[in-house]
C-alpha cells in the first residue's frame, strides 16, 4: 500500500496560506506590496470588520492584461523574477509568487484589473471562492488594480476562530500601512475603515535630493501626518564603503553580479534627540532598500549607538533607511519576508552604531548660525532644509577658575586601582589641572568612532529644529533664574522657559571627566590570589580567544588552559568578580552585545557611573550662583551633555508657544 501520494491543488494553497496569511494584515501587506511593486503612485485600502468580512486594495499601477490575471493565480507564477540568481539580487517587495493564489484559496476573492495600455475601457474580472475559480468576465474599470478579498478563512474555520477582535485585527493592519507610507512618501495612500476615512496622505513633494533616493521632506511630512508634531528629532545622513566581497560569495553566475558587487552603505532618516524614548519599539521604524524589516543586529546598533544617552528598558523613536547592495541582503529567508541578513552583519551593525552615535555627538555642536530655522519650520518635528555639516567636535580650553568645577579626579597616575571619591560642589572650588585637557583626547574614547570611519566614503550630518527655535538648546544663551525644590534649576532662554536637573547635570559632567582621566593610562588589572578555571561552550570559546588582546587591554586577565577552558587571574580594579565564571559570562554578553571593536573603558562605565551618582551634587544641596554657572558652563563642555550616565534628561525645555498655550492665550 503506498503511503505518499500528492497533494491536491486547493490542500497546497491552504498550507501556503497558513505560512503566508496570517491574519487580515498580512492580507493587506500583500496585496499593498503588489501594488507598489506595480507602479502605483495611489492605494486605497478599505476594511469592513477588522478585515474579517471585506479588505479592498484599489491601486492605479500597470494592471495586468486578461492572460496575465488567469496565470497570477497558479502556484509560484510571478513577473518579478525569471532565474535563480535573482533571488541573490532583489529589488521588489515581492517574488515569490504564492500570495494571490493563496488568499483566493481562503476566501471568496475578486480581481479587477485593467492595462495602462488598455485604452478601450475593458478590464477583466476574476471571481474565485475558496481556491475555485468561479467565473471570468468583462467589466468596465480604470487602468490598475483592484482586489477584493471577503470572508477571510471562511472555510477554514480552525483559523478564523483564532482571529483577534475587529479594533485588534484594524490595528495591525493600520500599523503595517503606517510602515508603508513611511518607506514610500512619494505615493498616496488611503484608509477606510466600515466607510469612514481614517486618514489620506497625499503623494509626497519631490525633491532634487529624492534623486538619490533621499527623500528627507517627504519623510518629514510623513512622519507629521502619522505620528504628530512635537517629537524632536535629528536629521541622519550617513555613508561609508563596506569592505569587499568576492563575487564569487554572491552566486554561481559571477558574470551576473558584477555590476551589483558596490561596497556603498547609506544610512539615512531620523532619530530621536536625546531624552526622547519611547518604553516600546512602537515608533520604532527600520527599512532596507525600502523593505519594513526586523532584524535584531540593526535593533543592538541603535542602542549601541545611543549608549548613555538613552535609559535602560527605553528604546529610541527613528525611521531610518539603510540603502545597501541588493546583492548584500538575502531577504528570502522568511515566509512573510519579515526578516533579512546581511552579507557581512557585523560590519552593517558597527556602521549603523557609527551612524547614530556620530549623529548625537554633532547635534549640540553644530554652531548657531547654521541652524536657523525658517518660521514655517519653528514648531516642526523635523528638518526639510538641506544638512548641515557641522563642526569638529573639540573640548574648550578650561574655564576661569570662578566658574570650574572642583578636581573630582585627583587619582595618583601611579595607583589607577585606588578612584578616589570626588567630593561634592564646594563654596570656592579648586580648579581642575590644565593638563587634564591638555593630554586627553578632544573625545573621550567611549564616544569616538571605535574603528576609523574609511576614508573620503563617511559623513555624518545632523540639523535639529526644536520645538520653540532654530539652535540646539545648549548653544543658546541662558539665564539662571532660580532654583525650585532644591534641585530644579530655572533657567531662561531666548524662547522660553528651560529646567535643569542639578544632580544629572552634574552627574554627566563628572562621568566624563573621570572617564577622561582613567583613559589616559593603560588599563590596570588586579590580580586575583586564587586564579579559577572557566568552561566555556565551543561558540563562546572560539569568540573569546579571537578577542584575548582586547580583554588584556580591559585589564582582564583570561588565558586559553585547554580547549574550551581558561584561566581567569586577574580583572579591572573597577570591577568585583565573586563568581569568575559568571563575571566572564557577562563580559561575553557585554562584548557581544558592544561588538568587538568595543571601547577599553566600558567595562569600568556602569561602576563610573555609580561612582559619580554617589558623589554628585543631591536635590538637598543649596548651590550659590557662581556654582550654578560653572556646573551650566561645563555641561556645555560635555560630549553628550542632554542625558545623564543612566539616560535621564538633564534639561527639559518649554518654549513660548507651549506656555501660550498652557494659559490659553492661543486659539
Amino acid at each position: 500500500m503506498n503511503r505518499i501520494r500528492l497533494l491536491s491543488e486547493q490542500v497546497a494553497n491552504q498550507i501556503a496560506a497558513g505560512e503566508v496569511v496570517e491574519r487580515p494584515a498580512s492580507v493587506v501587506k500583500e496585496l499593498v506590496e503588489n501594488a507598489l511593486d506595480a507602479g502605483a503612485s495611489r492605494i486605497t485600502v478599505e476594511v469592513q470588520a477588522g478585515g474579517r468580512s471585506l479588505i479592498r486594495v484599489t491601486d492605479d499601477g500597470s494592471g495586468m492584461s486578461r492572460d496575465d490575471a488567469l496565470l497570477c493565480l497558479e502556484r509560484h507564477a510571478t513577473s518579478k523574477i525569471q532565474k535563480a540568481t535573482d533571488l541573490s539580487v532583489l529589488t521588489t517587495l515581492g517574488f515569490r509568487g504564492e500570495a494571490l493564489p493563496s488568499i483566493a484559496s481562503v476566501s471568496r476573492f475578486v480581481l479587477t484589473t485593467r492595462e495602462q495600455e488598455n485604452r478601450d475601457g475593458e478590464a477583466t474580472q476574476l471571481i474565485v471562492v475558496g481556491g475555485k475559480l468561479v467565473e471570468v468576465k468583462t467589466a468596465g474599470a480604470p487602468s490598475g488594480t483592484t482586489i477584493e478579498v471577503r470572508q477571510l478563512f471562511f472555510n477554514v474555520p480552525a483559523r478564523k476562530k483564532f482571529m483577534r477582535a475587529e479594533e485588534t485585527e484594524f490595528t495591525h493592519i493600520q500599523h503595517y500601512l503606517t510602515l508603508a507610507a513611511l518607506a514610500y512618501p512619494q505615493v498616496g495612500f488611503s484608509l477606510v475603515k466600515d466607510g469612514k476615512t481614517v486618514w489620506q496622505l497625499p503623494q509626497g513633494k519631490a525633491s532634487p535630493e529624492a534623486s538619490e533616493g533621499l527623500c528627507f521632506e517627504a519623510v518629514s511630512e510623513r512622519l507629521r501626518s502619522l505620528l504628530g508634531e512635537g517629537t524632536p528629532l535629528l536629521k541622519v545622513d550617513f555613508t561609508a564603503q563596506l569592505a569587499e566581497i568576492p563575487i564569487s560569495a554572491l552566486a554561481q553566475d559571477a558574470e551576473a553580479y558584477q555590476d551589483l558587487s558596490t561596497g556603498k552603505f547609506q544610512l539615512w532618516g531620523f532619530i530621536g534627540q536625546p531624552g526622547v524614548s519611547r518604553g516600546t519599539r512602537d515608533q520604532h521604524y527600520t527599512f532596507v532598500n525600502r523593505r519594513p524589516v526586523e532584524n535584531r543586529g540593526l535593533n543592538f546598533a541603535l542602542l549601541e549607538g545611543y549608549h548613555t544617552a538613552l535609559m535602560k528598558g527605553r528604546y529610541p523613536v527613528c525611521c531610518l533607511f539603510a540603502q545597501i547592495d541588493p546583492a548584500r541582503v538575502d531577504v528570502n529567508i522568511h515566509p512573510t519576508k519579515r526578516e533579512v541578513k546581511f552579507h557581512n552583519e557585523g560590519e552593517v551593525r558597527r556602521l549603523t552604531a557609527e551612524a547614530i552615535r556620530q549623529t548625537l555627538l554633532r547635534f549640540h555642536r553644530a554652531t548657531p548660525n547654521s541652524l536657523t530655522a525658517p518660521d514655517e519650520l519653528r514648531d516642526a518635528p523635523t528638518s526639510s532644509r538641506a544638512p548641515v555639516t557641522s563642526a569638529p567636535i573639540s573640548r574648550p580650553a578650561s574655564p576661569p577658575p570662578s566658574m570650574q568645577t572642583p578636581d573630582l579626579l585627583a587619582v595618583p597616575r601611579a595607583q589607577p586601582s585606588t578612584l578616589a571619591p570626588p567630593p561634592p560642589l564646594a563654596a570656592k572650588p579648586a580648579a581642575i589641572p590644565s593638563e587634564v585637557f591638555a593630554t586627553s583626547p578632544a573625545v573621550p574614547s567611549v564616544f569616538r568612532p571605535t574603528t576609523p570611519a574609511p576614508a573620503a566614503a563617511s559623513a555624518v550630518q545632523s540639523v535639529f529644529v526644536p520645538a520653540a527655535g532654530g539652535v540646539p538648546l545648549l548653544q543658546s544663551h541662558l539665564r539662571i533664574l532660580g532654583v525650585v525644590g532644591k534641585l530644579y534649576v530655572i533657567l531662561e532662554s531666548d524662547r522660553g522657559l528651560v529646567l535643569m536637573d542639578q544632580h544629572a547635570a552634574h552627574e554627566r559632567v563628572l562621568f566624563e571627566q573621570m572617564l577622561s582621566r582613567l583613559e589616559q593610562g593603560h588599563a590596570a588589572s588586579q590580580r586575583l590570589l586564587l586564579p579559577e578555571t572557566v568552561e566555556l561552550s565551543a561558540r563562546d570559546a572560539h569568540f573569546v580567544r579571537e578577542l584575548l588582546p582586547t580583554l588584556t587591554r580591559l585589564g582582564v586577565g583570561l588565558s586559553e588552559f585547554g580547549e574550551r577552558t581558561f584561566l581567569l587571574d586577574g580583572v579591572p580594579p573597577f570591577v568585583k568578580a565573586p563568581d569568575a565564571r559568571q563575571f566572564v559570562l557577562g563580559l561575553l554578553d557585554e562584548l557581544k552585545a558592544a561588538g568587538q571593536s568595543v571601547n577599553a573603558l566600558r567595562l569600568g562605565e556602569e561602576s563610573i557611573a555609580k561612582t559619580v551618582c554617589r558623589y554628585s551634587v543631591k536635590a538637598n544641596d543649596p548651590l550659590r550662583g557662581p556654582e550654578l554657572e560653572g556646573l551650566l558652563h561645563d555641561l556645555r563642555q560635555c560630549v553628550l551633555p542632554y542625558t545623564c550616565p543612566h539616560g535621564r534628561p538633564t534639561l527639559i525645555e518649554m518654549g513660548y508657544r507651549e506656555l501660550e498655550k498652557r494659559f490659553g492665550r492661543t486659539s
